[in-house]
């Protein structure tokens, strides 16, 4: 049920057009589907991806080559805008070949002189994670494949070691070490396949853990750490393909669904040179605590091991020792709700001090911790949630990150002192309204700021810091406002919602041609998870979609009801612990009721709501607790059941199966389905592996036993994003606009 929010942005792009250029250019004032989802003739453009060099005194990125068909990496020097290729194209063609190779990612050693390339990527589940890797030697210009003995475009996480002279990675659930000067490999683990994974991560850790790349070379680069799953006893999920051959395959995948078994997790050192594994003894059933996060800690024999326990509301913080294999409990977080994983821990002053994000006083902050963990200060002291940190300047004295105190739809950078004194420093000017993200160099001279809002495709800039001038503009994206411009429609209206327990964000569009003494039907779109936020002054390309319902003469507005992800602190974010499907269905329809009050236009009769994965859910809850507000919905990618979702997600916000059945029975759409009486539209792709088809049959199910009638569509072999294979974007927002004009009848009256 979960859709990750960076996923479901992407995909809104992604149905945009906005990820390819344009096929055609269109002077056309009317907006059409084909256009959007076929023609392409709505692209915003990018820049990069840009990286900065370790000095910070310059950005990398990708152009196109002028001497081959390929791309150069090339490096612009921050101050003088001076560019020079760093890698040609040329350089990255295989000896026997022709063309360069395609490079997905690539990595410098610590000493910049080898770059190693990923390329011939793969995918596995939400990531092309696995394919095939190349070493280039800068100095000699020489160009050689890894992993000559292994399966072709079967490596994954490739990481030179900390003197450069080998590389590490992973192949078929096992990890080898390869040295670049004689091209000799070791395979360091030998136990990998079936149940065991060696060096990454099974299904629910990576979608919910964001744990992909499963091991670490050590400082000294002696030895390396890594994480081992054993998956016997994992439930089974087959999905069935029976469209690609004349009988069907199966496809399964090991997946734990709520208060079912996990992989029994453990994390080892092993030599570099190979031997025998060493385990750390970590207090707790394996199979009922989660080791999310493990990294050696800089200039020591020492890792840190974060373990969440299975309720997810206890965070220990273990130190230990790859010599002695001891372990020591430096630091305890807990929530009385639930606790989030946080990336942003560097090591400071010699290794004396690191940084932690909490919110263990009630708004999500970073702190500085000692290294026994016996003392802990606030960084960040102001009542306001930290969104993500963009760089922590430990020379310069403060840490960049970026908040939204007074306009949750929005956000800025600021920046605070690292000694914690002093008061936070809004470092974006006040022109820049709406949302901004930074790319901050190491030393926080320079970033790169992407700037957007509801009415403003991404503007991408060099700007020094903290003065925040421009030095240069990447893209400004011209072309794609002035053709959102020529189709004349109406912006987004964002406003607040008072429902009395809680003042709640939204935004309205309006039909073209809008006229305030005629009454309109209403789609709403929700989400309404932990997860995302759908109420944001972003430009989401323009998002068309929603435009397109009210050029067809609909009122399309949207509700961030409690729980969702947004700054607002703690108390208002997990106030929905227990409660998924039951506190966001409630505050969503009151604030249906109070927004019929508030504006004449509203015609109740015509209330509509739609939602994606966790916002599917969501609008079946809807539809079926409160029949008398919404007559018309549609649901795509639900969990039907709460059940049926895997444990990690949905016990980290429901709790435990056996101590909340009552939860979990009133959140689940499922078991209130006998009340629909309006219209309803059910889609879903029969390979998706992350909300499986099965909820949608047993929705079917259920609906066919109280003899509801409703209307549903299945789209074969597509995942949860439903954009795979030829047609399937317009073919699913035709279906979905025939079914609205159908049951929800357009147009003012």
């Amino acid at each position: 049920m979960k859709f990750k929010w960076s996923v479901l942005i992407l995909l809104s792009f992604f149905f945009s057009g906005i990820f390819f250029p344009a096929l055609a250019q269109n002077n056309t004032t009317t907006l059409t589907l084909e256009d959007i989802y076929k023609n392409d003739v709505y692209h915003d453009k990018g820049y990069g991806p840009i990286r900065w060099s370790k000095d910070s005194k310059g950005y990398l990125t990708f152009e196109t080559s002028r001497e081959v068909k390929g791309r150069d990496i090339v490096k612009y020097d921050a101050e003088t805008g001076e560019r020079s290729v760093i890698c040609s194209a040329q350089s990255l063609i295989p000896e026997g070949q022709t063309n360069p190779l395609s490079v997905s990612d690539y990595v410098w050693s610590a000493d910049n002189s080898k770059l190693l390339i990923f390329t011939n990527t793969r995918r596995v589940w939400r990531y092309n994670t696995k394919g095939d890797y190349w070493v280039l030697d800068l100095k000699s210009g020489n160009l050689r494949q890894l992993g000559k003995t292994v399966e072709p475009a079967t490596m994954m996480f490739a990481k030179f070691s900390p003197d450069g002279s080998r590389v590490a990675y992973v192949s078929k659930l096992n990890i080898f070490v390869e040295e670049l000067e004689s091209g000799k490999i070791i395979q360091i683990t030998t136990d990998g396949g079936g149940d065991i994974i060696n060096g990454t991560f099974d299904w629910v850790y990576e979608e919910e853990l964001d744990c992909r790349d499963g091991f670490r070379w050590s400082p000294d680069g002696r030895n390396i750490a890594y994480w081992q799953s054993d998956t016997k006893g994992i439930g089974t999920f087959y999905m069935i393909n029976n469209v690609d051959s004349i009988y069907p395959t199966l496809i399964p995948i090991p997946y734990p669904k709520v208060g079912t078994t996990n992989s029994a997790v453990k994390v080892g050192i092993v030599s570099a040179d190979g031997g025998a594994t060493k385990w750390f003894d970590v207090p707790g059933d394996p199979r009922n605590n989660y080791l999310a996060r493990m990294d050696f800690i800089p200039n020591s024999v020492e890792v840190m091991i974060q373990q969440l326990n299975r309720l997810q509301n206890t965070n220990k913080v273990w130190i230990g020792n790859t010599s002695t294999m001891a372990l020591s409990n430096i630091l305890t977080d807990t929530d009385k709700y639930f606790l989030d994983i946080h990336d942003n821990i560097q090591w400071l002053d010699h290794e004396k001090y690191f940084t932690w994000t909490s919110e263990k006083d009630g708004w999500l902050r970073l702190y500085l911790v000692s290294r026994d963990g016996k003392s802990t200060q606030p960084i960040i002291k102001e009542d306001f949630d930290v969104v993500n940190i963009s760089c922590i300047d430990a020379a310069g004295g403060f840490v960049y990150y970026i908040a939204s105190p007074e306009n949750f739809t929005q956000r800025f950078l600021y920046r605070s002192r690292m000694n914690g004194k002093g008061n936070a420093e809004r470092i974006t000017p006040v022109n820049w309204t709406g949302q901004n993200s930074y790319q901050v160099s190491p030393d926080a001279r320079w970033a790169i700021h992407t700037f957007n809002n509801a009415v403003t495709p991404a503007r991408i800039s060099l700007v020094s810091l903290p003065s925040h001038k421009e030095v240069r503009v990447f893209e400004d994206n011209a072309d794609s406002k002035q053709r959102f411009d020529q189709l004349h429609l109406n912006t987004k209206e964002f406003f607040k919602v008072d429902i009395g327990e809680v003042v709640l964000d939204a935004w309205m569009i309006k039909p073209v041609g809008f006229d305030k003494s005629k009454k309109y039907p209403v789609i709403f779109y929700v989400y309404g998870e932990p997860a995302g936020s759908t109420v944001q002054d972003s430009w989401g390309g323009g998002d068309l979609w929603h435009q397109y319902l009210a050029q067809q003469g609909y009122v399309v507005m949207s509700i961030d009801n409690r729980g969702t992800k947004v700054p607002r602190g703690s108390e208002f974010r997990k106030c929905i612990y227990r409660q998924i499907g039951i506190l966001a269905s409630a505050d969503q329809s009151k604030a249906a009721n109070k927004i019929s009050s508030m504006f004449s236009f509203i015609d109740p009769e015509r209330i509509g709501i739609w939602g994606w994965s966790g916002g599917g859910q969501m609008t079946l809850n809807c539809l079926f607790r409160y029949p008398e507000i919404y007559t018309t919905g549609i649901a795509v990618s639900f969990v039907s059941d709460q059940k049926l979702y895997d444990n990690i997600y949905q016990e980290r916000y429901m709790g435990l199966l056996d101590d909340n059945k009552e939860g979990y029975r009133d959140g689940s759409p499922i078991n209130f389905a006998k009340n629909l009486k309006g219209n309803l539209m059910i889609i879903h792709g029969t390979a998706d592996d992350n909300v499986h088809y099965q909820s949608f049959e047993m929705l079917v199910n259920e609906l066919i036993k109280n003899n509801k009638m409703f209307s549903m569509m299945s789209y074969p072999m597509r995942a949860h994003g439903i954009y795979e294979r030829e047609n399937t974007s317009l073919h699913l927002r035709e279906t979905m606009e025939k079914f609205w004009k159908l049951n929800l009848p357009a147009g003012g009256k």
